[in-house]
């Protein structure tokens, strides 16, 4: 009998940074705690030096890693960290913006060339302000790498971010980012933040209980994304996916959305009700 493919989904600890507010910031344990408590979350996704992780490490909690790796000497130590923390996927975000992909190439290789020496699976994130910030960027990039190494590049999708560069609507999600699934099913980590194609993050509800407008038209999209992958998937294979929604702080979130730690709870739910549904229907 075959076995299913199976799903991670993983609390993005800066949801909870100066949550609930400033003043009043839950303690790193208890954030760990709290993550336990919601009965949602498989684990956290952040970075090796989070305060959170050594709590979450002496809970058994999962942790899916994160970094910026600005160039090739960067890799090295920043990828043998997760290693040595037991973390096997590492979203990286790579160089900059302005970073033309003959110079992005050389570190997307080592980083890859590091997490196979390591036993670990890094991701190069498609991310604004790194050398995957557009789509025709990106797809430089993964042919480069395959050029000149004659494999696949892992990559990351964060689909919010071309979305909103690409000026989309809720008719054409699917259409203009459901490209290159070749590379979507080659990876293991994912990050899905609802979108729409003004705004990088939507509200997941209301406020009062109920789903927003605009995150149900994002549904869909995540569904498509989901299925995708199931289509292309081995038995036993594992997809990690991070619910990715942005804290007060830092632009995300804006002032006027509901709670961000609570929309996280109902992102998480939601994307596990459409992978229910999805992989029942696996062969």
């Amino acid at each position: 009998m075959k076995t299913k493919p199976t799903i991670k989904i993983a609390a993005a600890m800066w949801t909870l940074t100066q949550y609930p507010d400033a003043k009043h910031e839950w303690s790193p344990e208890r954030k760990i705690r709290e993550v336990r408590k919601a009965g949602c979350f498989d684990g956290i996704a952040t970075h090796y030096f989070h305060p959170t992780v050594p709590f979450a490490r002496k809970a058994g909690v999962y942790i899916v890693g994160g970094h910026d790796i600005a160039g090739v000497k960067d890799a090295a130590q920043k990828l043998r960290a997760y290693k040595e923390m037991g973390i096997m996927h590492v979203n990286c975000q790579i160089c900059d913006h302005d970073t033309p992909t003959e110079k992005a190439l050389p570190v997307a290789i080592r980083i890859m060339e590091i997490g196979e020496r390591l036993g670990i699976k890094p991701a190069i994130e498609v991310h604004r302000d790194t050398c995957t910030e557009t789509p025709e960027k990106t797809f430089a990039l993964a042919d480069a790498y395959h050029r000149k190494t004659g494999k696949k590049l892992r990559m990351n999708f964060d689909h919010s971010h071309p979305a909103i560069i690409k000026h989309l609507n809720p008719g054409n999600y699917w259409e203009r980012l459901g490209v290159r699934l070749d590379l979507l099913r080659l990876g293991e980590l994912i990050h899905f933040r609802p979108f729409n194609g003004h705004h990088c993050q939507i509200p997941i509800t209301d406020g009062r209980g109920k789903l927003s407008p605009e995150f149900k038209d994002w549904l869909p999209f995540c569904d498509k994304v989901i299925q995708a992958w199931l289509t292309g998937s081995k038995p036993g294979r594992e997809l990690v996916v991070v619910s990715e929604v942005g804290a007060r702080v830092g632009g995300y979130c804006l002032s006027t959305f509901p709670d961000p730690w609570k929309d996280a709870q109902v992102l998480t739910k939601e994307i596990r009700k459409i992978w229910n549904r999805r992989v029942k229907q696996w062969r």
